[in-house]
C-alpha cells in the first residue's frame, strides 16, 4: 500500500494536518473539523494509501508557505497540488484557487462561474469536502448575502483569515464580492 505523509502545524488560528503524495500536497486540513475522519477516508480510499507520520520536500514547502501567509508576506501558495475528489469536486475547487486573495465570492457567484446558477448545493457541499484550506481558500466563499457561513475550521477562524488578508493589504473592512470572477 501506498503512503501518505503526514505533519501537524500549529497555526496562529488553528492545528492543520497537512499530507504528502508522491510529491504533491494532498491535505492541508483542521485537525478538528467534523467531518475529519470522512475526508480521510476519501484520501486514503482515492489515493490507495494509508498515513505515515513522516516529512518531505512539499510538506516542509507547505509549511515555510503557511508561515509567509500568517506573516502577511504571500499571498499565493506555489506548492504542487493533488486535489483527491469526483470530478465535480475538483472543477469547484480549481474555481476555488481562481478568487484573490482578501476577495470573497458568493456560492451563488461560483455556481455562475462552474456555468451552473442551479448548483448552489452541490457547490457547498463541494466547498465543504475540500481538504486544502487556506491554500484552496475555501474561507473566501460568503453567502449571498454577504455573511459568513460554514467553514470547516468555525467561522471565527474564517472570520480571522479574511480579516488577515484584508490587514496585509491595508483595508479596514474587506468584503468585496466579485461579479463572476
Amino acid at each position: 500500500m501506498q503512503q501518505i505523509k503526514i505533519q501537524y502545524y500549529q497555526s496562529p488560528v488553528g492545528e492543520l494536518l497537512l499530507g504528502s503524495y508522491q510529491s504533491q500536497l494532498c491535505l492541508c486540513d483542521w485537525r478538528y473539523r467534523k467531518m475529519r475522519e470522512g475526508v480521510d477516508k476519501r484520501i486514503k480510499t482515492t489515493l490507495n494509501a494509508e498515513y505515515i507520520l513522516a516529512s518531505d520536500a512539499v510538506i516542509e514547502l507547505t509549511l515555510n508557505q503557511l508561515n509567509e501567509y500568517f506573516e502577511g508576506s504571500r499571498q499565493r501558495f506555489e506548492v504542487p497540488l493533488l486535489l483527491a475528489g469526483t470530478l465535480f469536486q475538483k472543477q469547484v475547487w480549481r474555481q476555488l484557487i481562481k478568487v484573490p486573495y482578501a476577495e470573497t465570492v458568493s456560492y451563488l457567484d461560483l455556481s455562475m462561474a462552474l456555468g451552473n446558477v442551479k448548483a448552489i448545493r452541490a457547490v457547498a457541499s463541494a466547498n465543504g469536502a475540500n481538504a486544502l484550506s487556506i491554500i484552496v481558500p475555501c474561507h473566501r466563499i460568503i453567502g449571498s448575502d454577504g455573511k459568513l457561513v460554514g467553514y470547516a475550521g468555525g467561522l471565527d477562524v474564517k472570520k480571522k483569515l479574511l480579516d488577515l488578508e484584508a490587514c496585509c493589504l491595508g483595508v479596514d473592512v474587506m468584503r468585496q464580492t466579485l461579479a463572476l470572477f
